[in-house]
Formats: C-alpha cells, structure tokens, sequence
C-alpha cells in the first residue's frame, strides 16, 4: 500500500542511453523499476529499447496514450498514464492503460489540468473504477498519502520531497531553493518554455519569473534577459533564460535564475535526507494515521 517503484526519466535522451541507465539500475536494485516518456515528443526508438530491455513499468504523460498502449500491452509492461481532468483518465483507460496517474494542479514540473488534488482523485476514481489510481500533486508527508488514499487511490506518486534527497541529482542551489520556499512560491505559469513550448508548469519564483511578470509576461523574443546564457558545466554545455533546463551537480553560474520546478508541497520540505528514510517516514506516519 505504501510503497511504489521508482522511476527514471527517458524521454530527453538517445535509446542507447535509455539502455545503459535501465541496466545500471538493474545492477543496483533487483526491485521492478518504471520509466517515463513524455508523448509530446518522439519516443518510438526509447520505448522499443525499453521493452526489449524487459522493462516492468512504462509510464506516460502529456499526449495520447493509445499511440504506445498496444505495445506496451504486448511486451507484458503495465502501462501508468498521467491525467490531469477526468475526460483525460476516461480516454486513457479506453485506449488500455493499466493505471491513472491523476495530478493535481498543485503538482511541480509541468501540470497538466487545472483541477486541485482534493477534488480530482475521488473524480477519477470514480470515474474509471475498477482500474487503479494513483494520486500526484500536493503530496510531501504521511498525512498527504493517508489523505489521498482515504480519497480512493492506491497509491501517492511524490516529486518535490524527492528534491532534497540525498541521492537526487539536484544541485544545492536549487535543494536550498526547496527548502525555503513557501507553498505560494510555487508558481504555476508558461515562464520556463525553451524546449517545451506551451506546456504550463510549476516552478519556485525567482529572478527570472519575477522579472518577466514585471514586465506583463512577454512572448518570446521579448522577454527580459531573452538568450543570455545563464549557466555551464565543464564539458562546454551552457544554457540560457527560460530554457526548460533545473540546476544539477557539476553545473555553474547564475543557478538561481534556472527554472526551479517544485510543487505547492515545497512548503512542507525542510531537510535533505537519505530517500530510504524518507520513504519509511512517510509509510509510517500514513499507516499510523490509517490504522494499519
């Protein structure tokens, strides 16, 4: 009830890479695994490498599902899709997805709907039951996955607590970031759009938001500070203002000003811990809210 398989983003990188990163975590864990792939983006090459590698879990997000549901059907992977409205969740078990994920707009990174958690989770599983469901948005603590799960989920999918595990690949600037934030610092907007056009996301407010609403949110390319290159690593990367790029180690330079994306839940993440710890904190605290 409380425990669900990480997961290992894939969408921005060549098959070969998807197959030496699924292996290495086949040689760190034995545990099943999933990996996303975001639809609004060719994929047909990563999830072919995906499932030849015997991945368990495939998970999707931002797109219509039954472009890829047959094959991942097919290869014996449970497939996870991410909705953000009701109608979303209702198409994509008519396309044979195995699992909702149904995100609040509290969620950090990019949101999909419009709808809190509160009222979206008991919507959605209502909606498609028996299929199950899997709560995202909002969720930090035991007493966000008790309270999910009271709504009908299986399960709580959380990403911003994860920000400040000791084991994220998160630079201190933006874990500091985290840790400070306040739940309303946590900005749903279309700021950071360099190379994900016109997807709303959540983000801390920084120098970069604040400046660019200052000015009445400019469309590209006339937005304060437009192409300036912001920051580097040693192997001559660089990225700039409003690329859809976050802080991580090896990386210098104006970090503050990258996108920091973070959920609302921000406000309820106050240290950096082991991921292990984390998680037996949060199953504890729920299962005692719960009664278990």
């Amino acid at each position: 009830m409380f425990r669900w398989p990480k997961t290992l983003a894939l969408t921005w990188v060549t098959a070969d890479e998807a197959v030496r990163r699924i292996r290495e975590v086949r040689r760190l864990t034995p545990k099943p695994f999933a990996v996303n792939l975001v639809l609004d983006f060719p994929v047909d090459e990563i999830l072919d490498a995906c499932l030849a590698e015997g991945v368990p879990i495939i998970s999707t997000f931002w797109g219509d599902p039954s472009a890829v549901a047959e094959r991942v059907r097919s290869a014996g992977a449970v497939h996870l899709h991410t909705v953000g409205s009701v109608a979303e969740a209702e198409r994509a078990v008519a396309a044979g997805v195995d699992v909702i994920v149904a995100q609040g707009c509290e969620a950090g990174g990019h949101v999909r709907g419009e709808t809190a958690t509160m009222a979206l989770v008991p919507a959605v599983v209502d909606a498609v039951h028996p299929v199950p469901v899997i709560a995202a948005g909002g969720i930090a603590d035991g007493r966000g996955l008790a309270a999910v799960l009271a709504l009908g989920a299986q399960a709580g999918w959380l990403g911003t607590r994860f920000l400040t595990a000791c084991e994220a690949a998160t630079h201190e600037v933006y874990r500091q970031a985290v840790i400070r934030a306040a739940p309303q610092e946590a900005v749903h907007t279309r700021c950071f759009d360099g190379g994900w056009p016109d997807a709303p996301h959540r983000a801390l407010r920084n120098s970069t938001l604040s400046a660019w609403e200052a000015a009445g949110r400019p469309a590209a390319p006339n937005r304060p500070g437009e192409g300036a290159v912001l920051a580097g690593s040693a192997d001559g990367r660089t990225w700039s203002r409003y690329e859809d790029m976050v802080p991580v180690p090896g990386m210098s330079g104006d970090l503050e000003a990258l996108a920091l994306y973070a959920g609302q839940s921000a406000g309820l993440v106050h240290d950096v811990a082991p991921a292990g710890r984390i998680v037996a904190d949060i199953a504890a605290r729920a299962a005692a809210l719960r009664g278990v």
